[in-house]
This record gives structure tokens, sequence and C-alpha cells, in this order.
């Protein structure tokens, strides 16, 4: 092999980049370089977009983002807010590479952490964490079959929100205001900070195969979710529904319409998103028939310093997320962005 150089991705080369990311067999939907304008411009955090070249053909990438705060310290992520990432490469050669590479940039940065989110693990000598799983539903291209399997509870439930005279309508920035209503009073009562509507905007503006599914009562958005994908998988990172409704099983209805879409539109996988084993999450995504998948959090810590713990789970932060469901919904809209654009 020729000599392998390392570079960061600039726009005449976002094409080949994303040429990569659609031939790879480990890529996921976030690999695409799209997503360095996405956070970039939603959240002002900086992107270190690596690649690895041989002979100006690339054959490795790595996609990261700095994150520096006062409260939870300078770390890069592979990346933040999304459910997947990590480096992608023709071989282990090249992935330890690129490796190299970012620990450079993050002991110049003083970053505490590189955190890698991989599906599989890679052979990268790095500390590993399995506290996550995905969950992954095979799909027939005729979802009358996906009905026929289903437990018979969970086809009584949908009917439900029939008899409950629910509809369901799916577009793109048309759907934002709804999906966004929902989420974010969602997001207020599990007393976590919520996103931004512009950063729901950029996605929607940058990846056309994005949707937005809403769950209606009358005219009354009540559950909403976001879905987008690579090849053959469809994923739904971000679903909410009300509390105040949940007798109209409306998530139940609106997650049959998506599984609806998701074999109409030629999806072999759905992706039910990341969850804690044996918690509510994952029992609702389990119901559907959807398997786990392991994932792997992989970790470079400077300094020998302890795996880091940023999430709700974290016994420390239990007091903030109780003040925060208190928050009237106004409130939380306003200055939750600020705060969860450093909770990745």
């Amino acid at each position: 092999m020729d000599a392998i150089q390392i570079k960061s991705l600039e726009p005449g080369a976002n094409e080949a980049w994303d040429e990569y990311v659609h031939h790879h067999p480990d890529a996921s939907f976030y690999h695409l370089s799209g997503w360095k304008t996405v956070i970039e411009r939603s959240f002002h955090h900086h992107p270190v977009y690596l690649y690895a070249a041989s002979n100006s053909k690339i054959v490795g990438l790595f996609p990261l983002f700095h994150i520096k705060s006062l409260l939870f310290g300078s770390f890069l992520i592979s990346l933040p807010f999304l459910n997947y990432g990590g480096i992608l490469a023709d071989d282990n050669e090249i992935e330890n590479l690129l490796l190299a590479d970012a620990i450079k940039t993050a002991q110049n940065l003083k970053a505490d952490f590189i955190e890698l989110r991989h599906t599989t693990a890679k052979h990268l000598n790095l500390m590993n964490k399995q506290h996550k799983i995905s969950m992954f539903l095979e799909l027939p291209n005729d979802p009358d079959i996906l009905w026929k399997n289903l437990d018979a509870k969970v086809r009584n439930q949908v009917r439900k929100g029939e008899k409950n005279n629910l509809t369901i309508e799916h577009g793109s920035i048309e759907k934002l205001d709804d999906f966004y209503a929902v989420f974010s009073i969602n997001m207020r009562d599990l007393g976590t900070p919520v996103y931004s509507k512009r950063f729901f905007r950029t996605i929607l503006e940058k990846f056309d195969g994005s949707k937005i599914f809403v769950a209606y009562s009358e005219e009354k958005p009540i559950a909403s979710a976001m879905v987008m994908g690579l090849k053959n998988r469809l994923e739904i990172p971000w679903a909410s529904s009300l509390r105040e409704y949940n007798h109209f099983c409306a998530n139940m209805f609106m997650y049959w319409h998506i599984l609806k879409y998701a074999c109409e539109s030629g999806h072999s996988i759905f992706d039910f998103g990341r969850c804690t084993p044996e918690e509510n999450t994952f029992r609702f995504k389990k119901q559907w028939g959807a398997q786990p998948v392991q994932l792997n959090w992989q970790y470079w810590i400077a300094n020998g310093n302890p795996l880091p713990e940023i999430n709700p789970n974290n016994p420390k932060y239990r007091k903030a997320i109780k003040i925060w469901q208190k928050l009237p919904v106004g409130v939380a809209n306003l200055i939750g962005p600020q705060i969860v654009k450093y909770i990745p």
C-alpha cells in the first residue's frame, strides 16, 4: 500500500467522503459529511473531521466534534447527540493511524477523553463500555406480513388508536412545529433539556430522506417522531408522545404506521435506536419483535482518568432532573438548548 496521509475534511472532499460511507459495510447515516454542517451550525462545536488517503483515494475516516464547557470539561466525541459514529477504515492499521492523529488533536486541545460510538468494537487498545444496545427489527417487504407476525396485544393497541379516530401524517419542515410541540413537552417531563428547533430544521434541510411523522387527535398533535436512514436501514432516533393521551395508544398507532412506511419504502432493517437493557424503552421496542445489537463505546482517556459518566443515570444529576421536570415548558424550551449542547 502507498503511504497513508491523514487529512482534514475540506468542502471539496465531501463527495468522496460520502461515497466512502455509502460503500463501507459498517457505515451509519451519521457518518455522512452533512452532519458536520448540522452539528456545527446547531451547536457551534468545533468539528475535527479526519480522513486517511492513499494515492488520493479515501481509505478511512473519523468524524469528531470538540465540546468544551465549564461544567462537563473538554472532550472529543464521534458523534455527539447521535447513536453511532467512530472510525471507518479499510483495515486495522488505518484505524490506528486515524486514532493516533485524533489523540494528537485531543492532547493539543487539552481534552479529557475521546469517545468513539462503535457498534462493533475496534482493535484499538482502548477502554470499552457496553452499557447501551440498539434494537433492530428485520422487515418483510409486505407490511401485511409484519402485521400478522406482531403479538396480538400489540395489534390491539394499534387498533385502539384507530378506534379513537387518530390520524397520521408525515412530511418535512411543514411538520416541524407539530413535532416539536410534542417533543419539547416530553423532554421536560423526562427532566432532560431539549434540543433547539433549529437542530431538527437543519437536519431536515440537509437530508432529503429525513421525515417527520405526527399522530393527531382531531387536529392536536399528540405523538411525533423523526426518521432517517442509510441504504437498507431506517432509524427512529427521536420519538415522543403526550402522557395525558396514553389511553389513546397514540405511540403504538404512530410506530405501526412508521413501520408500515419502512416496509413500503423498501427498507429491510428498522432501527429503534439505543436504549438500556431491561428499562422501559427496551421493553417497548422488544414488543415489536426487535432484537438487541450490542453497542461498544470505546475511550481514549487522558492522564489515567476514570471513564466519563455524562448521562442522566449519574446520581449527581438526579436533583437537577427533578427541578427541570417542574419548569414551565416555555422556560425549559428557552434555556434547555443552551445546556443540552454540552450533554452529548
